[in-house]
């Protein structure tokens, strides 16, 4: 090598291995560094799903029903049989635990209170024999046959010590043992029985002993006088 070479030589070597160097920080990252990264950042994204979900209240799911438009102090307006039932609604049926009209057409013809010297222990409602009228709200049949001078007789439990009494019918059309809701059809108006002329003889009775029933049906969301109901209001 002669002296004028080698400053040259000294000079493409320093060029070469600075290249070599800028060429090594120009590298990838090895494979198995990235699918490191790659994990972490998947479960770090997992944990934080987790807590968030963790940290959210449950889904709201209680059954939504209908209540009672009141309630006598006296009076417990919820079965003991309610969670059994259904709480959504046939199609023209008003849902369970609402209390309706037994029937739509009629005239009140009598009151509650004393008639000739003793209680009458409930209303009168005329309409022509044949109309049909239905359970006032579900519950139980607990009769259904003649009954001295309620003539053809309904009577339905309605948990709570209230039984609803449907007098004079001139044919039943349910039987004891029988599940009915309200708006469900128990027999047809008639004359029989104590009866001086076709009418629907209804009583409300608390714990055995008849009470005023149009007062315990406006509680419950029905006026009879005037022929309304919250159910269809």
């Amino acid at each position: 090598m002669n002296a004028r070479s080698a400053p040259a030589q000294l000079r493409a070597r320093a060029f070469a291995q600075r290249a070599n160097y800028r060429g090594r920080r120009r590298q990838p990252a090895p494979r198995h560094r990235f699918l490191a990264l790659l994990t972490t950042a998947v479960v770090s994204s997992a944990v934080v799903a987790l807590s968030t979900a963790a940290a959210l209240p449950e889904p709201h799911t209680d059954d939504l029903t209908i209540e009672s438009a009141g309630n006598y102090d006296d009076v417990t307006t919820h079965s003991s049989d309610r969670a059994s039932r259904s709480t959504s609604s046939r199609a023209g049926q008003p849902a369970p635990d609402v209390w309706i009209l037994p029937m739509h057409k009629y005239t009140l013809t009598s009151m509650f209170g004393q008639r000739w010297g003793q209680l009458h222990p409930g209303v009168d409602l005329g309409a022509a024999e044949g109309t049909p009228f239905t359970a006032v709200a579900a519950g139980t049949v607990v009769l259904c046959r003649w009954n001295a001078g309620y003539g053809n007789n309904v009577m339905i439990d309605h948990g709570g010590g209230v039984v609803t009494v449907y007098g004079h019918a001139s044919k039943l059309l349910c039987h004891e043992g029988q599940q009915v809701r309200a708006g469900d059809r128990v027999a047809l108006v008639g004359n029989t029985g104590h009866s001086f002329g076709s009418h629907l003889h209804f009583e409300v009775r608390q714990d055995g002993k008849p009470i005023e029933p149009l007062a315990f049906m406006l509680r419950h969301g029905v006026d009879i006088q005037h022929h309304s109901e919250t159910a269809y209001s």
